[in-house]
């Protein structure tokens, strides 16, 4: 089957930059599965996979605007060390998320001085090519469940029993002020108001 629309690809990858500098890989993982044209991946490389079939191996370079984007000199700001709240020290590198109107957004410290840091919310590929080398290992026709992933909560989106499932007023009750431990803080838990749920 070769890989279009609706498609459940798996593949293993390598990422480098235009210096050779290995970014990212799977290799010793799993491979990388993803839904092709649900926009899981960059865009520049989920047009490229389209037609590819089980065991090809080809190499794609994806352009910024295809990929992360274009480097954004606007998307950085200098603030004073003092909106760091709860943190100890400041160091260049360190990531944090903020709060914004479209949801959380990574944003990187890119500098520290005495009194105050420059942020970063460009993605850290910004403005780079992305350099893929690729082996398809496995596609499939994507499940109804995979397409429309809807509701993951224990009661299966009905609200039964004695799942708190975040629909219909409930609280959740993967990340509210019951089993926390079940979710990974990144939604893992399923739950459809997670961020409401667990304060973020």
């Amino acid at each position: 089957m070769k890989i279009a629309d609706k498609t459940v690809v798996q593949m293993h990858y390598t990422l480098t930059s235009d210096e050779g500098k290995v970014i990212d890989s799977s290799e010793g993982r799993e491979p990388l599965q993803y839904i092709q044209g649900a926009h899981m991946i960059v865009v520049g490389l989920e047009k490229a996979m389209v037609g590819h079939d089980v065991g090809d191996k080809f190499d794609v370079k994806v352009i910024p605007s295809e990929g992360y984007g274009e480097y954004n000199e606007e998307m950085t700001q200098e603030v004073p060390l003092d909106v760091f709240q709860g943190v100890d020290k400041v160091v260049e590198g360190m990531m944090f998320y903020a709060q914004t109107p479209a949801g959380p957004m990574p944003i990187r410290v890119k500098s520290v001085s005495e009194k105050t840091a420059v942020i970063d919310a460009n993605h850290e590929l910004a403005g780079q090519n992305l350099n893929f080398a690729i082996e398809v290992v496995s596609v499939r026709e994507a499940t109804e469940e995979e397409l429309n992933p809807g509701h993951h909560c224990c009661c299966g989106g009905k609200g039964e029993g004695d799942c708190k499932c975040g629909e219909e007023g409930h609280e959740c009750e993967c990340g509210g002020e019951g089993h926390k431990e079940n979710c990974d803080g990144n939604g893992g838990c399923g739950c459809p108001n997670h961020d409401k749920h667990h304060g973020k």
